[in-house]
């Protein structure tokens, strides 16, 4: 499978630098290093970019970046796993005692949708995360090892549950992809539909319309095999 390309994200804009007192707390300043670290990694990938630029583009001491993040390698993993950009959906809150599969594929859809609220910070977040695919120091491997194959195998036992299997076949976790590129569109096809309906994503209001949309899209592609699978098991039980 062909990597996919980098969404196209509108060259950045030099940080205009506005000297302010710092919070004494250090919070203002892990947060600048955060986002001026992002926009620079973006752009020139982990190699490229030094750890006196990015100080320099945050407007802090190049010493700031030893202090809360421990070398340039800690920042860059502190960018990657930023939680307001790419939070983590916890499988057990998809697989949850009680939950519906309504509820249990909003939790998993709401994960992909909620950071599009960032608007130009969830572009540059995937524009990383496309850099880390075709340049990888590691951290992409540890995102599907920690994250994404939990988040996967959870979706993957609430569909059995849905479709009345004990062991998920290739058909179901063909299911549990298809549901998940529902969502995963919003992120590598943002271009595009910025450039053809781009009031769908716009507003935090369009977001979440959307998400119900998907949602509603999941239910019918889940009854769909539900029903596929009990025309094909109708001549074995007949």
């Amino acid at each position: 499978m062909s990597a996919p390309s980098t969404p196209e994200v509108a060259p950045s804009e030099p940080i205009a630098v506005v000297p302010k007192a710092l919070r004494s707390d250090g919070q203002e300043a892990r947060i600048r290093l955060l986002d001026a670290a992002l926009v620079l990694f973006a752009d020139k990938g982990f190699a490229n970019t030094s750890t006196r630029e990015i100080a320099q583009a945050a407007q802090v001491n190049v010493a700031s970046i030893s202090y809360y993040f421990g070398d340039k390698a800690g920042l860059y993993r502190a960018v990657f796993t930023d939680p307001r950009s790419n939070p983590q959906v916890e499988a057990h809150t998809i697989d949850h005692p009680g939950q519906d599969l309504e509820q249990s594929l909003r939790v998993l859809l709401s994960g992909f949708t909620e950071p599009l609220k960032q608007g130009v910070q969830m572009q540059r977040c995937m524009k990383l995360h496309f850099r880390e695919m075709l340049e990888p120091t590691g951290l992409w491997a540890a995102e599907i090892d920690d994250n994404i194959r939990p988040a996967h195998m959870a979706t993957v036992r609430v569909l059995c549950r849905h479709l009345g299997v004990t062991q998920p076949d290739e058909d179901v976790h063909r299911l549990a992809f298809s549901i998940a590129g529902l969502a995963m569109i919003l992120h590598v096809g943002a271009d595009v539909i910025d450039a053809i309906c781009p009031q769908l994503i716009a507003t935090p209001g369009a977001v979440d319309a959307y998400t119900d949309h998907l949602v509603v899209a999941a239910l019918a592609m889940a009854d769909a095999e539900r029903q596929r699978r009990s025309v094909l098991a109708g001549p074995a039980h007949s």
